[in-house]
C-alpha cells in the first residue's frame, strides 16, 4: 500500500471454513455406478479422453490397478489437462474420485469444484462431491498437473451417479485436443486430430458461439482484433448430432500497439499531491531514467461518488513546488524524451467504490478532465483497502456481477476507447488482491470478500492493459504455485509472485483458471528504500529475481511454471521521492541492470 506516510505491514489471516449447504430443492441421490468411459485406460488408448497439446499418453507403469494408466506430461507451457464430458441428470449428487501420483495433480469439474495434491510419491486417492444444476445435462471432468512440474499419473477414475442417458447412436466421438498454428494480427489457425465415427464436419467454438465450420481438420479464425486473446474448443458433428467439445486452446493475436516504452522499463510514483516526509521533487528534476511517472494521487470527493480530483501539493507542505505552468511544461519535456506520465487513482487514502452507474460515469468524466488538463499519457489504477470486493456468490472472475467490479471495468474500457490504442493503462494491486486468489477468492465465501478481487478487472482489461506491477511489499506470506509460503524481502518472493502472474493459476475453489499475462505486460513493485515500505529488497536479490525470470538463471531451486520471460517489462517502485531522499539508490542500481538485460 502507498500513502502519505511510511506504512506498516498489513498481515491478513484468512480463515476459510467449508460448510455443506442444504437447499430447499430436492436433490436426487446418486447411484454407485461409474459413468466414465475408459476410466482405467485399460483400452490401452485415450479413447473417451482429450488431453491438451498432445500431452497425454497411456502407460503400463506405474499403474494403480490393471495394466494401464494415464500419464500427463506437464511442461512449462502446458499443464497437461485431460478431460471427459459425460451426460448427467439435473439436480443430482455425484462423487468424483481418482487415484493419482506426481507433483501437483488436480481433479475437478469444469465450472465447479476441484481438489488437488501438492505431492504424491505413490498413488493417492483424490475425491470430491458435487450436485448438478436444475437444468444441467452434461459435466466435463478434468485432471491436470502444473506448469513445469513434470509428468503425473492417474488411474481408476470414477464418477459415481446415474448417467444422463446413452449418447444418441451415430453421434461422432470427441475430436482430439486442438493446437495452435500460425498467428497473425487478425487471425489464429488451429488444427486437431480426427474424431471417431461418421463425421460430416467440425465446429470451432469461442465460448458457446460457433466461429467456424469446416470439413477439414484445421481452421483459421479471421477478422480478429490485433493483440486480442481468444480461447477455442472443437466439436465434430453429423446428421445425428454433435460430439462433446474438446479441451480449450488459447492464443493471442499479434499486432500489439507500440506505446513507446522501452523493452525493460523503470516505473516510479511521484508524490505530486503531498510530501510524505521524503520531500517534494519537481517534475523537471526527475532524472530521465524513469520511463513511467505516476502522479500520486487522484482521490474521490467521497468513497462512492466516483468524482476524482487531483490537487497538486500545497506550498505550505511543499515549499519548492513549481507553478502549474512549469509543471505542465515539464510534463511536455518528459514526453518529448519518450517518457510516459500517468495519473494514478487511489492509494492508501483514496478509497474508490463505483457502486452505481452514476459513480461510473462521474469517474470517466472526472478522470478524463484530469488527463486532458495536464495532457497525460494514461491512467494507473492503484485501488487499495476496501475499494474492490466481491459479493457472495460472485465466483466466476470471467463474468463478474459485483457492481464495484463491473462498473470499474466499464469505466476503464470507456477511457481506453476514448483515448485510443496508445493510451497507457497500468495497475498496481497488492498481492492480497491477486496472488492470494489462488487459495482464497472473495465471492466464494468463508473469508475476506476482497481476496483476489482484482482478477476480474485484470482479466477483462487484459487486451488493453499495458503493465501490471503487483506491489511485492507490505504483504503477508503468500502461497506460490509450488505450494510453499513465500515471504517478501528476497528474490524468492519476487520470483514466485511474478511467475504466478505469467503462468496463471486456478482461482481458489471456483473451478476456473486465471490465464497468465504476456511477459511484456508484467513488472513487479518494490519499495525504493527501507523507509518507503515493508519488504525492501537488497539490489543483489532484485537482480537475482530478474535473472531468474528473464533468463531462467539462479532461481534458487524454484521451477518457473510460466517459463522464462525475456520480454518482462521491468520494475516499479514506491517511490521516486523516496529514491531521491536516499540519493537515487534504486535508480542507480536497477536502471543499468534493466538496460543490460537481453
Amino acid at each position: 500500500m502507498k500513502g502519505t506516510r511510511p506504512l506498516l505491514a498489513l498481515v491478513v489471516a484468512v480463515a476459510l471454513t467449508v460448510t455443506a449447504l442444504v437447499g430447499a430443492a430436492r436433490v436426487t441421490p446418486a447411484y454407485a455406478a461409474n459413468i466414465l468411459t475408459n476410466s482405467g485406460f485399460e483400452s490401452g488408448s485415450l479413447s473417451g479422453w482429450a488431453c491438451s497439446g498432445g500431452t497425454g499418453s497411456v502407460v503400463t507403469a506405474p499403474v494403480h490397478s490393471g495394466s494401464h494408466a494415464l500419464a500427463g506430461a506437464a511442461t512449462s507451457a502446458d499443464n497437461a489437462r485431460c478431460t471427459q464430458t459425460v451426460a448427467v441428470k439435473p439436480s443430482t449428487a455425484y462423487t468424483l474420485s481418482a487415484w493419482v501420483r506426481g507433483n501437483y495433480v488436480y481433479l475437478g469439474v469444469n465450472g465447479g469444484t476441484s481438489t488437488w495434491t501438492p505431492s504424491a510419491t505413490s498413488y493417492t486417492r483424490l475425491s470430491l462431491s458435487f450436485t448438478t444444476g436444475s437444468s444441467q445435462t452434461s459435466a466435463q471432468i478434468f485432471l491436470h498437473g502444473w506448469y513445469g512440474s513434470g509428468t503425473y499419473n492417474a488411474d481408476d477414475i470414477e464418477l459415481d451417479g446415474p448417467g444422463g442417458g446413452d449418447p444418441q447412436p451415430g453421434v461422432p466421438g470427441q475430436p482430439g485436443a486442438p493446437s495452435l498454428g500460425a498467428v497473425t494480427n487478425s487471425s489464429i489457425a488451429l488444427s486437431w486430430p480426427a474424431s471417431s465415427g461418421t463425421v460430416t464436419g467440425y465446429r470451432v467454438y469461442e465460448g458457446n458461439t460457433a466461429v467456424a465450420t469446416t470439413a477439414s481438420l484445421n481452421a483459421t479464425i479471421s477478422e480478429l482484433q490485433a493483440c486480442s486473446s481468444h480461447s477455442y474448443t472443437v466439436a465434430a458433428y453429423n446428421s445425428v448430432g454433435e460430439s462433446a467439445k474438446t479441451a480449450p486452446v488459447s492464443g493471442t493475436t499479434t499486432g500489439c500497439t507500440n506505446t513507446g516504452l522501452p523493452k525493460h522499463a523503470l516505473i516510479g510514483y511521484m508524490h505530486a499531491s503531498f510530501a510524505n516526509g521524503s520531500g517534494y521533487v519537481r517534475m523537471a528534476d526527475i532524472p530521465s531514467a524513469w520511463d513511467i511517472i505516476n502522479l500520486s494521487f487522484g482521490e474521490p470527493t467521497s468513497v462512492t461518488s466516483g468524482d476524482i480530483r487531483f490537487n497538486r501539493c500545497a506550498a505550505s507542505e511543499c515549499p519548492n513546488v513549481e507553478s502549474e505552468a512549469d509543471f505542465i511544461a515539464a510534463i511536455r519535456a518528459k514526453q518529448a524524451q519518450g517518457k510516459k506520465v500517468l495519473i494514478s487513482i487511489g492509494g492508501q487514502n483514496g478509497q474508490v467504490q463505483l457502486t452505481t452507474t452514476a459513480a461510473r460515469d462521474a469517474f470517466v468524466r472526472s478522470v478524463g478532465q484530469i488527463i486532458d488538463r495536464y495532457g497525460l499519457d494514461g491512467l494507473d489504477i492503484d485501488f487499495e483497502g476496501h475499494s474492490l470486493y466481491l459479493d457472495a456468490g460472485d465466483t466466476d472472475f470471467r463474468n463478474p456481477t459485483t457492481p464495484v467490479i463491473v462498473n470499474l471495468i466499464s469505466a476503464l474500457r470507456t477511457l481506453k476507447a476514448r483515448y485510443g490504442a496508445r493510451f497507457v493503462l497500468t495497475m498496481a494491486p497488492e498481492t492480497f488482491f491477486v496472488q492470494v486468489g489462488y487459495k482464497f477468492y472473495g465471492g466464494a465465501g468463508g473469508g475476506d470478500n476482497r481476496t483476489g478481487s482484482y482478477l476480474p478487472v485484470i482479466h477483462a482489461l487484459r487486451d488493453a492493459l499495458t503493465v501490471l506491477h503487483v506491489q511485492d511489499y507490505n504483504s503477508g506470506p503468500v502461497t506460490g504455485l509450488d505450494e510453499q509460503w513465500h515471504t517478501m524481502g528476497g528474490a524468492d518472493f519476487h520470483i514466485a509472485m511474478t511467475d504466478m502472474v505469467k503462468a496463471g493459476f486456478p482461482v481458489a475453489n471456483t473451478g476456473h483458471t486465471f490465464p497468465g499475462l504476456r511477459a511484456d505486460q508484467i513488472a513487479f513493485g518494490l519499495p525504493a528504500a527501507t523507509s518507503a515500505g515493508n519488504g525492501h529488497t537488497p539490489p543483489a536479490q532484485v537482480h537475482q529475481a530478474l535473472n531468474c525470470l528473464v533468463k531462467g538463471q539462479n532461481c534458487g531451486g524454484y521451477t518457473l511454471r510460466g517459463g522464462t520471460s525475456p520480454a518482462l517489462r521491468g520494475l516499479m517502485t514506491w517511490s521516486i521521492n523516496w529514491d531521491r531522499y536516499f540519493n537515487w539508490e534504486f535508480m542507480n542500481n536497477h536502471e543499468p541492470f534493466l538496460n543490460a538485460l537481453p
